[in-house]
């Protein structure tokens, strides 16, 4: 059976690879598994991965503008957490077939003997 092609415009092309982008940045994942099953303030997040809270800051709204993290605000203490889990499943996707691919390396290395 012949697999049907998809139609896919540019510009969808263009957002895919914008939220690629996005998630791009290793300090921007951290903040993604450390929000993934709780709300945190900008301190915790800042104190969690021992970051400057300015630098948090960008990488967090970064990632809201994306649409992936929700954000409130009481008082002076803002708060987020993530309200696109597909982004934790695809990071989840990701380390499962880096894992994968290492140890394949790793199998092939093993087997290579200096001479």
């Amino acid at each position: 059976m012949r697999e049907r092609m998809l139609s896919i415009p540019t510009e969808a092309y263009v957002l895919v690879a914008e939220r690629f982008k996005t998630l791009g940045k290793p300090l921007r994942l951290q903040i993604l598994q450390i929000l993934r099953h709780r709300r945190l303030s900008v301190a915790q997040i800042t104190a969690a991965v021992r970051s400057t809270q300015p630098n948090v800051s960008k990488h967090l709204k970064a990632l809201q503008d994306e649409g992936i993290l929700g954000r409130s605000q009481d008082g002076t203490t803002v708060h987020y957490w993530v309200i696109d889990k597909q982004v934790l499943q695809v990071m989840d996707s990701v380390w499962k077939n880096l894992r994968q691919h290492v140890q394949t390396r790793a199998k092939t290395l093993d087997g290579w003997k200096q001479r």
